[in-house]
């Protein structure tokens, strides 16, 4: 048979005509700006950076993060949608999202077997993606004034690497026809991995040798960013390649409607509503260990290769403690914000939910109970005067009694002769018949002067340092072996002496900086917070007001792993140590001696101490401002390098609109979620005139009460303890002596 008429079978088939460049549009018309728009801020010619002065916030809507509660499929619902050859219609938003997870499960079913884990890492925050940097990219042109014919965004073109010959094709978020400036606007920290081939061939190709290109990014650059805009100044030469860090926090607000996550951090028990902010977006994000957080990084940077913001494993959590807290008013919410240091390595970010519960629980753990509750006793000779009952079943109480048996144990731990600090330690006490002799002693932690600010409506809690104070005592209760010396009284002050001048600043420094103490920090600052919303409260009754001094602990119970922990069993741990000793020393004069400690901690004591509006002005400038961001977002500390601030509102709405600017659906795929053509968000409300400083409130009047805080415009001081460094001091024999003290002074 003959074919040679089918000469169409055997000729190759054409190549199809290559997409033609999309020629993009006017930045003005793009974003809906009138193209009279007046910058408020010009485009600087070279590298720059925002002042701290200027740093604002954006807002966009993500799509998906009204489903940041919804939960997993039942296994009935799962049968059933197994059975859809395709996705369900948009009238079953709640079927699409679980379809979605079940075809990411097929196709990956070790990243994605846990739909929670799908839904945070993938859903929500790819779904995030196009708003956010649709967002940031008009609020640039729009502070910049970039309209006008010349200003072309999302301009396609084309760059050919000259040493290997090939051609790619780049889409411009902004490009000025008349200067040739390009500009990249990242709305995080970092270049999007496609694109990196793509500007190398722009640095090389000499069609584009005229053009400059600039960096704009949202957030503080990131290892690969500085990296690579290295590489690329050297490959382009001259100053070509420039960045300029514009810094804008970004706001994340939900549509209507969905499932929403629920936070109780703070809430008044009963209040409608939840709490919501930066804190809670973050914490909701958390994993409770190292490794189950780094797994969850790694399935979030897997399904995002184009880049992400901040997020929670750029976050210690291990750090986390109470900042702010606003002035309650009775139906309605109140704003708070946390610290925390920041990981620039962004592999933490676990353990949140822990942290911030424990502060939150000792929080109305504070206001729940009366203050003659607060304290513990670890005394050998006081079994029965441990704490009370009530608030031995609370976090909060039982931090105190371990950090006070903790505190022991370091305070031992110091005077290892092993240690140079140890063996000058002994070396220096009193000594009898050729040996060291010291007394036995007593030592407990208080605050020293805490730090605070009433002012805008709130509290500002600045510092909270601790002091640790030591004295000698004797118990009834007899410690392992003989004792080595029986001290006269001025063998005793001389011994008391070395302590204080060697040990007791080495063990302060720990428990004022050390990550076993970091608990204690944590309740510490809880009780400051408390006695404020306590103040409050006792001015017009707050949405609190049936907590305070109720006596009802039962909403903040012992949390798990604690759940079954007593403080009998704590007593009984501290007995065996100190009936059978902990350390033993080997000292010079070839003797042995053991050390015994007692004491306790006792938080209802409340020192106080004023912060001026002048200092606070000077020393915290920003920080007003940056707490206010900090409850709808994570943004930076600008009064100390590394720290964060992340809060909420208890009450908080966090729905927008997106500004009226469309905002796009995102289609649910089965394989990951492209990037999006430019590394933009959804619509944006434009973001507001650059803020200054909050403004503060009038100077102290002289003459001020001794304690109150400085007035801040109110009618009376605020008789804060500011420090209410709630006095973490001794409990054991000094309690005893001052409630002895208070009977005799009754009688």
């Amino acid at each position: 048979m003959a074919v040679t008429g089918l000469t169409g079978l055997t000729s190759a088939q054409a190549a199809p005509a290559p997409k033609p460049l999309d020629p993009g549009k006017r930045c003005d018309e793009m974003y809906g700006l009138p193209s009279t728009t007046s910058p408020t801020v010009g485009l600087p010619e070279f590298d720059a950076s925002r002042a701290k002065s200027q740093w604002d916030t954006y807002e966009y809507v993500n799509p998906a993060k009204q489903w940041d509660g919804l939960q997993g499929p039942s296994q009935e619902d799962i049968d059933r949608l197994d059975k859809l050859a395709k996705q369900p219609p948009k009238s079953k938003p709640v079927d699409r999202i679980w379809w979605s997870w079940l075809q990411a499960r097929k196709k990956n079913p070790t990243a994605w077997a846990d739909f929670t884990d799908w839904r945070d890492a993938k859903y929500i925050t790819n779904s995030g993606n196009y708003p956010r940097g649709y967002a940031f990219e008009r609020k640039v042109i729009k502070d910049h004034g970039l309209v006008g014919p010349d200003w072309i965004c999302q301009k396609e073109v084309e760059f050919k690497d000259p040493d290997t010959g090939k051609t790619y094709r780049r889409k411009l978020d902004a490009y000025n026809k008349s200067t040739k400036q390009i500009l990249e606007i990242k709305s995080n920290g970092s270049p999007e991995r496609e694109q990196i081939p793509k500007d190398r061939a722009w640095a090389k190709d000499p069609a584009w040798k005229d053009s400059r290109m600039k960096y704009v990014f949202a957030e503080e650059q990131k290892s690969d960013a500085k990296n690579f805009l290295r590489e690329l100044r050297q490959t382009a030469g001259g100053n070509r390649v420039t960045e300029y860090n514009y810094r804008s926090d970004r706001v994340e607000l939900a549509p209507k409607g969905g499932q929403r996550a629920t936070s109780n951090l703070l809430q008044p028990p009963g209040q409608s509503g939840t709490s919501r902010g930066g804190a809670t977006d973050l914490i909701r994000q958390s994993r409770p260990t190292p490794a189950d957080m780094a797994r969850q990084l790694e399935r979030t940077r897997m399904a995002n290769p184009g880049g992400l913001p901040r997020g929670p494993g750029g976050v210690d959590f291990s750090t986390l403690d109470l900042k702010y807290i606003g002035k309650p008013v009775k139906g309605k919410g109140v704003d708070f914000a946390f610290d925390a240091k920041e990981d620039p390595s962004e592999r933490s970010g676990w353990g949140g939910k822990a942290k911030a519960q424990l502060i939150s629980d000792a929080f109305f753990t504070w206001l729940a109970l009366t203050p003659d509750k607060f304290w513990v006793n670890l005394n050998p000779d006081e079994p029965d005067r441990i704490m009370d009952a009530r608030f031995g079943k609370t976090d909060a109480g039982r931090v105190l009694l371990e950090a006070d048996l903790r505190m022991k144990h370091d305070f031992y731990k110091a005077m290892d002769p092993k240690t140079d600090l140890g063996k000058r330690y002994w070396a220096a006490l009193p000594k009898q018949n050729g040996r060291p002799c010291m007394p036995g002693l007593r030592n407990w932690i208080e605050p020293k002067t805490a730090q605070v600010r009433e002012q805008d409506g709130g509290i500002y809690i600045l510092d909270t340092p601790l002091r640790l104070k030591s004295t000698a005592q004797t118990t009834r209760t007899p410690g392992p072996g003989e004792p080595i010396c029986t001290p006269n009284e001025a063998e005793t002050r001389a011994a008391q002496r070395v302590i204080d001048r060697m040990i007791v600043p080495a063990v302060e420094k720990t428990i004022n900086t050390a990550p076993q103490y970091a608990d204690l920090r944590r309740v510490y600052t809880a009780r400051v917070a408390a006695e404020y919303i306590r103040q409050q409260d006792a001015k017009a009754p707050t949405d609190y007001h049936k907590i305070i001094n109720s006596g009802d602990v039962s909403r903040w119970p012992l949390r798990a792993p604690n759940q079954n922990w007593t403080r009998e069993a704590l007593f009984q741990k501290y007995r065996y140590i100190y009936t059978h000793g902990e350390f033993q020393y080997d000292v010079p004069a070839n003797g042995t001696t053991q050390i015994y400690i007692v004491g306790g901690v006792d938080m209802s004591k409340q020192p106080k101490q004023n912060v001026s509006k002048a200092r606070f002005t000077v020393e915290h400038r920003y920080l007003p401002r940056q707490t206010q961001t900090g409850v709808r977002t994570l943004t930076d500390d600008t009064d100390a390098k590394g720290q964060l601030l992340l809060g909420g509102n208890t009450a908080a709405d966090d729905t927008g609109s997106g500004g009226g600017q469309p905002t796009p659906t995102p289609t649910q795929t089965t394989g990951p979620t492209p990037s999006p053509t430019h590394s933009q968000g959804g619509g944006s409300t434009p973001s507001p005139a650059p803020t200054a400083s909050a403004p503060v409130s009038p100077a102290p009047a002289p003459g001020e009460p001794g304690g109150d805080l400085a007035h801040t415009g109110n009618d009376a001081p605020i008789g804060l303890i500011s420090g209410i460094a709630a006095a973490l001091a001794v409990a054991g024999g000094a309690l005893l002596w001052w409630m002895r003290r208070r009977r005799t002074a009754r009688e």
